[in-house]
């Protein structure tokens, strides 16, 4: 039953994934952003008239997110905290796979901390500070904390860092230890660390859950689609290929390509391609098994840390994302995932982190069941920067010069 009275013009609603439960997203947070009925995730939706093509891309003296503010759902009196993310380049892979004549690559390792993770952050935190946080947490394998520790530092917020016990990228928590957050680490994988910090928020006041399952992340990671969208001169890809880990980011750009079909921008939606690791691929066993549950993977293996996550908490919104796309998921060999950032740098000039290449590998395996002319975008979600000890390498090992002169001869 509905429990929100109507109102005319436009209104933004948390509305359960599963039984439909309906709240003003005026009012306070739902505790730990699960639904009050039971107890599944929540998504953000618009009720009443949708916004008009004009007010969604009329913005044009700003190149944050916030261009998009009339499709987000945060008050416009709210102070917008912001470090300038979104904008990152559609770089056309002229090199990489020749056989596709439209494989782009979507770089959001230009993000002010390297991550597609700044879009969400910036609007989470944003209704962190309308909601009167005062610490903001999260459970992280790595892009979350840093993206986390940066915009609560701009917030003027504290912040706690929940590290799983495991391998945790150096390039990553650095940045978090730069801008300021308490860090700690937990026994356990990434799962147990998500439900303990949980359990922490839902029971302290002023503490303000900020992974993915908070829907005001997916809010701001929807401007992927906006800013593609634009970028491909108003037109919508064919495919849209991304990595999953925690699954938030797969459900986010879909519910961007979704709405702009929904508010009569565009009349299309692509296929949405989920990429997993070989050994750490609950989705993708899901789906190859037409099953609507996933079984955790209690031992997630891979090679790439951002999306090593055996039981991803948006694991029902990713697959009702692909499903409805009429899209698929796949899994990838950490050495196909190797090769693929390799080559992507070497021929491309694109540096990302080890996830963001797995969506490079998968269009490798899957070219056979694409169509030449096929516009295609693979989504690469974090800078390689973060990945940096995988690239192997011993100073002494260069050559040792007098001249450089001497060189060009015989290795150039």
């Amino acid at each position: 039953m509905e429990k929100v009275q109507r109102l005319s013009g436009n209104r933004w609603l948390f509305r359960c994934i599963s039984c439909n439960w309906k709240d003003a997203v005026e009012k306070s947070d739902p505790p730990g952003f699960r639904c009050a009925n039971c107890g599944d995730l929540l998504q953000i939706v618009l009720e009443g008239d949708a916004p008009k093509p004009r007010d969604l891309f009329a913005d044009v003296s700003r190149t944050s997110i916030w261009r998009y503010s009339a499709a987000l759902p945060v008050k416009n009196s709210v102070r917008q905290i912001t470090l300038g993310e979104g904008n990152t380049p559609l770089l056309h892979a002229k090199r990489i796979e020749r056989s596709m004549k439209n494989l782009l690559i979507k770089y959001e390792g230009q993000n002010p901390t390297g991550s597609f993770k700044d879009r969400g952050m910036s609007v989470a935190i944003t209704r962190a500070v309308e909601q009167n946080a005062k610490v903001l947490v999260c459970a992280s394998t790595g892009n979350t904390s840093a993206s986390l520790a940066a915009y609560s530092s701009r917030a003027g917020l504290r912040s706690l860092v929940v590290v799983p016990e495991g391998k945790v990228a150096s390039g990553k928590l650095v940045q978090a230890i730069a801008y300021g957050a308490k860090i700690v680490r937990m026994k356990g994988n990434f799962d147990s660390a998500l439900k303990s910090v949980t359990r922490l928020v839902s029971e302290n006041k002023g503490f303000y859950l900020m992974n993915s399952v908070n829907p005001f992340r997916i809010e701001g990671q929807k401007t992927v689609a906006f800013e593609i969208y634009e970028q491909l001169g108003r037109e919508v890809p064919d495919y849209v290929v991304l990595p999953v880990g925690n699954a938030g980011n797969i459900s986010a750009i879909w519910k961007g390509f979704r709405e702009l079909k929904e508010w009569g921008i565009s009349d299309k939606t692509p296929k949405m391609i989920g990429v997993q690791a070989e050994g750490a691929s609950p989705i993708v066993n899901a789906l190859a098994n037409d099953s609507d549950t996933i079984v955790p993977v209690d031992k997630p293996e891979t090679i790439a840390s951002a999306i090593m996550i055996g039981n991803p908490v948006s694991w029902k919104k990713a697959i009702r994302a692909i499903r409805e796309s009429g899209g698929f998921a796949v899994s990838v060999r950490d050495s196909d995932i190797v090769e693929a950032r390799m080559h992507l740098a070497t021929k491309e000039g694109i540096f990302v982190e080890m996830a963001s290449a797995a969506p490079i590998a998968a269009v490798k395996m899957l070219k056979d069941r694409m169509q030449k002319d096929d516009l295609v975008v693979c989504i690469a979600t974090g800078n390689g920067l973060k990945d940096q000890e995988l690239v192997k390498f011993d100073p002494s090992s260069f050559p040792l010069v007098e001249d450089v002169n001497s060189i060009l001869s015989r290795d150039l």
